[in-house]
């Protein structure tokens, strides 16, 4: 049997994001989306996600970018005397790395992110992470830890097949080198990544994928994906959504084509390639 999580990343970035999300779910086959805590639209996200039961709402933690969640006086190895993460992934990992970072604080954040969309009236179905943080074994271990202790234990495999990363991105029109160097850089801890997942009794789909093509699903790719999608359980990550002038100023640099992978999500042909192919589309809830 062939089960299959669509997840929306970055709920709450902004309200085109949102409206992106919801339509895509409403009208279309996305099942899941992970909501950030410190979102400039979170409120607006969670209204949402309220009206709209059968999304399965996870956390996205984010520990790049943007303000912190945690009182940066508990967090000051992660957080700038101004409550702000660090800015890039590159600085994150190098400040963590050198053990600059404390991973205390990388709990204590990832404890206030959770507790504030659950004060929010969310119970997350999953945990994961913006720019793929926890593919780190120090925050993977941390958000093992935290999720074990509030009981989140379904959590992404960022981990995708380097065979279907290709496969995805040869027939695509524009290069994703960066992309499928993420992918085999991520390959690269996967041991560590499943004794922590074993260590803690955490579960993950069985295959990820979306990275090598990260932003550029659209209708003919996310096909394409559909129709070579392997048995078990499997998520795709995407990042659907509506360009507004929020999205622009933001500084994120996904802007129209999230429009390109709602697109996806709306399209009847991919609509059409699930019920072929006999997948059964599920949320994180339904992951066992």
């Amino acid at each position: 049997m062939k089960q299959l999580i669509l997840n929306a990343d970055d709920f709450g970035m902004t309200r085109g994001v949102n409206e992106g999300i919801i339509r895509a779910h409403r009208d279309g086959i996305l099942t899941s989306a992970t909501l950030m805590a410190n979102g400039p639209e979170f409120d607006d996200a969670v209204v949402r996600a309220k009206l709209n039961p059968g999304l399965g709402v996870g956390c996205h933690l984010v520990l790049v970018g943007g303000p912190a969640v945690g009182p940066k006086e508990k967090i000051s190895s992660l957080a700038d005397e101004n409550g702000n993460l660090p800015e890039s992934l590159g600085l994150f990992v190098a400040r963590l790395t050198a053990g600059f970072i404390r991973t205390k604080a990388i709990e204590r954040e990832m404890r206030a992110q959770i507790e504030k969309i659950r004060a929010a009236g969310i119970e997350p179905t999953h945990l994961d992470t913006h720019k793929h943080t926890h593919a780190h074994p120090k925050v993977m271990e941390s958000l093992a830890r935290v999720g074990k202790a509030l009981g989140i234990t379904r959590v992404r495999k960022p981990m995708e097949n380097l065979r279907d990363s290709w496969q995805s991105t040869r027939d695509a029109n524009s290069s994703h080198t960066l992309e499928l160097l993420a992918a085999a850089a991520a390959r690269t801890v996967t041991p560590w990544f499943q004794a922590i997942v074993r260590n803690y009794g955490l579960l993950t789909p069985n295959n990820f994928l979306g990275l090598a093509m990260t932003g550029s699903l659209g209708p003919a790719a996310l096909r394409r994906m559909i129709d070579t999608l392997p048995d078990g359980s499997s998520e795709i990550m995407l990042h659907p959504g509506i360009c507004d002038d929020d999205l622009a100023k933001s500084g994120s640099r996904l802007q129209m084509h999230r429009h390109t992978e709602m697109s996806a999500l709306l399209d009847p042909a991919v609509k059409s390639a699930v019920v072929e192919r006999d997948i059964r589309l599920i949320t994180y809830r339904e992951l066992n």
